[in-house]
């Protein structure tokens, strides 16, 4: 079956003018984003206070262009963390900016478990903007 792209876009400009469709937005043309997608397990009863830690003083990381943490609804000491920077380079520096140093010392009595995180390459979307 041929999709008709003209058929397809006027579908979707009208479901979005009566609010029933996810925006549309383009890719950023910036090819070294670096991206990370991590799942971390608080102690018993401590997810609350460490999501507290990690979503401190989050305007101190430069080069992050977003960052995300999640309670896993599945699991109740769970949490996801989602980050996206303008390049590695700027991830592994924001690990010696003095309150991400803190907010570490803070948080890792909390912590039970870290996963293995995803490293990806970003390509853009709803909310993200290059710096």
């Amino acid at each position: 079956m041929r999709v008709n792209r003209r058929v397809v876009t006027a579908g979707l400009a009208g479901l979005a003018s009566l609010g029933l469709a996810p925006p549309v937005h383009a890719r950023l043309k910036v090819a070294s984003m670096y991206g990370l997608i991590g799942k971390m397990t608080a102690l018993a009863g401590q997810r609350d206070a460490l999501t507290a830690i990690l979503l401190e003083s989050l305007g101190t990381m430069p080069g992050c262009l977003s960052y995300i943490v999640a309670h896993d609804p599945a699991d109740e000491t769970a949490i996801w963390v989602t980050e996206v920077w303008t390049d590695e380079a700027s991830h592994r520096a924001s690990l010696q900016v003095p309150t991400v140093k803190e907010a570490i010392r803070r948080g890792m009595p909390l912590i039970a478990t870290f996963d293995d995180a995803q490293i990806t390459t970003p390509m853009g979307g709803v909310g993200l903007v290059a710096g």
